[in-house]
């Protein structure tokens, strides 16, 4: 855990006023679709920040802050991974460019996308989807 939770002006400066807006954008759609918990912690040797969606144990998601950059992570164990695959090709050329790149380890495929804008929210959402419904109206 992190000693002290960044506010948003150390993020903004970090990943830079452009991609703050993107980072908060992303998470007002994962906060309108998800009552979750959201956790803050050291982002490991690639990143400053990780701040995670869980709930009951289960992480949703992560969205990671490094300098001029943010990141989008989605674990896709086998079942996930399966209904993906029947569904690829209602995603971007891009976010099914990512999944085949991605190696498959024994608890899932860890999808990382680093966005620079908003185009690829939807299918974000429709990933989210895969791993838990919505559960807020």
């Amino acid at each position: 855990m992190l000693d002290i939770i960044p506010d948003a002006e150390q993020v903004a400066t970090l990943v830079g006023k452009t991609l703050y807006e993107i980072w908060n954008k992303l998470c007002a759609l994962i906060d309108e679709k998800y009552d979750m918990d959201c956790l803050w912690d050291k982002g490991g040797k690639a990143w400053t920040y990780e701040y995670k969606y869980r709930r009951g144990g289960k992480t949703l998601c992560a969205l990671y802050a490094r300098e001029n950059c943010i990141g989008f992570m989605i674990i896709l164990g086998r079942d996930e991974r399966l209904k993906f695959e029947k569904d690829r090709e209602n995603y971007s050329e891009e976010v099914q460019r990512i999944y085949d790149e991605t190696q498959t380890y024994h608890d899932g495929k860890w999808l990382m996308f680093e966005p620079v804008d908003t185009t690829l929210f939807d299918d974000f959402m429709r990933l989210l989807r895969i791993k838990r419904k919505p559960n807020r109206k």
